[in-house]
């Protein structure tokens, strides 16, 4: 882990307001450098916000390559999925985006995972950008406690995706696909999502949370967005 550097907001609109042009000009320098941008996006609760103030920015999306931190095992139009709410900000700007989830294996978590690895395998790495949320038990992407964690955190470096079993059934972008980004940002809101941050963060590559891991392993500055 390079740098890490707490940004505090008032307000979720104004956090919003700040992450949506800070990423707009990483995806502007994105296309200068290279002709376009490649972004991994939470979509929960806590990154809407932002989200819908990057939507609506100025920002060109049709040099943009979108793809989920990861997806609950769920038909691509399902609004609970991930695919689902950032096609619908997305989409009608002109971005490009990439699913984790092929609804030929919805009843088979290990062989969504397989697919959805070899998809990502024709994109160009790494990333640009990475938008995590990080949670109340220090958790991030699909990155959940359970028989998958290590995996997913330690796997081989090439192993972009991968299949996470538990109560709800998604595939993540694993740790190397994430920590290997050019940019990484966090949204979290709350004292108890702060407090999880700072431990994990304090706790190192030894973490009991996989966030700790996570950033432990991260390459790039980490700029973390909190609001109340």
């Amino acid at each position: 882990m390079d740098e890490i550097e707490w940004w505090e907001f008032a307000s979720t609109a104004e956090l919003a307001e700040q992450a949506a042009g800070d990423i707009g000009f990483v995806i502007e320098s994105a296309i200068e450098a290279h002709g376009n941008a490649r972004l991994a996006l939470a979509a929960g609760d806590s990154a809407r916000p932002v989200l819908e103030a990057l939507a609506a920015s100025g920002a060109d999306w049709s040099k943009a390559t979108i793809i989920p931190t990861d997806d609950r095992l769920v038909p691509l139009d399902d609004p609970a999925g991930s695919f689902a709410r950032l096609e619908r900000l997305f989409a009608p700007k002109g971005a490009e985006l990439v699913s984790l989830v092929d609804e030929a294996a919805l009843g088979d978590v290990r062989e969504a995972g397989r697919l959805a690895d070899e998809r990502l395998g024709m994109q160009r790495w790494p990333l640009d950008f990475v938008l995590l949320e990080a949670d109340e038990e220090g958790r991030a992407a699909g990155l959940i406690p359970g028989p998958d964690l290590d995996a997913a955190l330690t796997g081989p470096r090439q192993r972009r995706a991968l299949g996470m079993r538990g109560d709800v059934e998604r595939v993540t972008l694993t740790a190397a696909s994430l920590s290997s980004a050019r940019a990484v940002m966090i949204v979290a809101r709350g004292a108890q999502a702060r407090a999880a941050l700072e431990q994990g963060i304090k706790e190192g590559p030894l973490s009991s949370r996989p966030i700790g891991r996570l950033l432990a392993d991260i390459d790039a500055a980490v700029d973390i967005f909190w609001s109340a």
